[in-house]
């Protein structure tokens, strides 16, 4: 009796292992952001204003952050462009090239080629 009650102790522990270990990688995994993405390479900043995937292919996660954060700058952009009178063409242009100009040192822009390099 005492055997089968160690192995179900056994068990159990073990089964808490599994469970609070994959939440664990699941909080990192959740956990990244814009700037870790950009450090680790991930994603860029595009000449049209917007992220784009730098390492393809790229994660769900790297896919939702760029699917939030791109629906947010649109959002953001057309909402510019309505108050000043301007297309919002124009807009992603010029976020763009502030993008591009206010990207770290290290990180991905797209060249003028459309190519990613490290600024």
């Amino acid at each position: 009796m005492q055997s089968i009650l160690d192995h179900q102790i056994v068990r159990g522990t073990r089964s808490l292992v599994l469970v609070l270990l994959l939440a664990v990688l699941s909080v990192n995994v959740f956990a990244l952001g814009l700037s870790e993405a950009k450090v680790q390479g991930l994603i860029g900043e595009q000449r049209n204003g917007y992220l784009g995937v730098v390492k393809a292919p790229a994660s769900a996660e790297v896919k939702a952050l760029l699917v939030d954060i791109n629906a947010k700058r649109k959002r953001f952009f057309e909402k510019t462009a309505k108050d000043n009178g301007q297309t919002l063409t124009f807009v992603e242009q010029r976020a763009g090239e502030a993008g591009v100009r206010k990207t770290k040192l290290g990180n991905y822009i797209q060249s003028l080629s459309g190519k990613w390099v490290k600024k």
